[in-house]
């Protein structure tokens, strides 16, 4: 019998910090797009910027920038650490200033607006590496500690990327977190798996975020008149999504004054009553030219 992902939490002192860096080291979020963290990442320089390469399957039709690879490089959890807690997000919000077509490198700018006892409160900016004046979008976000991480065992993990070389056949990033549009439409992820889950044993933020913009686009397309950006992304997570399959609904709206669209999506954990795990709306604007 298949159990599914094994949450962190029941973990003893003694093997919580093994079954971590296992754990997170087989999530594909951060190792598929290439996000460096210093501190956490072994192979990212201690004192060094938070980055991340912007290749083309993090880009739109129009060659901008989309929002999840964004929102995966600044996952807003509210300023608590995986060396002390067990953070979960619980609001994520991205405003893109920059669709950065010739940028080929972000750096991440985190900040801890403040934390307390169980929520915290933090914001980033993600700029043009070799530019920082250029700003590229703000984050913030809000996240909760669902547990304590034991004392004294947390050091930086040997998570290496992926090697992704970077073309424009790769495939779209939806397809490769399993993301799918099903024969009635609508988009779904497959059952939970351990590269898809967080080490509590959840769906991990990366996936939703690749799910969303992929079905949020797709109902902007259906009803665009010019090509679309994304310029504001706001996400709600609900609940953590425990088993699957995941399945994603969605409705836009066309703005009766300008070429914007609106598209509010809720993902449901279809193997767990339906449950609604997590909501969002995306704000498109027409690409600039």
């Amino acid at each position: 019998m298949t159990t599914g992902p094994r949450d962190i939490r029941s973990a003893s002192a003694e093997t919580y910090w093994s079954e971590f860096e296992e754990r997170w080291t087989g999530l594909l979020s951060y190792r598929y797009l290439g996000r460096s963290h210093r501190g956490f990442d072994r192979q990212a320089a201690a004192d060094g910027p938070d980055l991340m390469r912007l290749r083309h399957d993090m880009r739109n039709e129009t060659g901008g920038v989309m929002a999840a690879p964004l929102c995966i490089a600044a996952p807003e959890a509210g300023g608590f650490s995986d060396e002390h807690a067990v953070p979960n997000p619980v609001i994520a919000s991205m405003h893109v200033l920059d669709p950065a077509r010739d940028v080929d490198t972000i750096e991440i700018v985190r900040e801890t607006i403040r934390t307390g006892r169980t929520m915290g409160f933090s914001r980033s900016r993600i700029v043009a590496a070799d530019d920082p004046s250029r700003v590229i979008a703000l984050s913030e976000g809000m996240g909760t500690d669902i547990g304590p991480a034991p004392p004294g065992g947390f050091g930086a993990v040997d998570n290496p990327p992926i090697d992704v070389v970077d073309s424009p056949d790769l495939p779209p990033l939806h397809a490769v977190f399993g993301a799918r549009r099903d024969a009635d439409g609508a988009w779904s992820l497959p059952e939970l798996s351990d590269d898809l889950a967080s080490p509590d044993a959840a769906l991990h933020l990366g996936p939703i975020h690749v799910l969303a913009e992929a079905a949020a686009t797709d109902a902007a397309h259906a009803i665009a008149t010019n090509p679309m950006q994304i310029t504001a992304w706001h996400v709600m997570f609900l609940a953590r999504g425990k088993r699957g399959p995941f399945r994603m609904e969605t409705d836009a709206t066309r703005s009766p004054t300008d070429d914007s669209i609106g598209v509010r999506w809720t993902l449901r954990d279809v193997g767990n009553d339906d449950r609604p795990i997590t909501a969002g709306t995306a704000l498109f604007g027409a690409a600039p030219r």
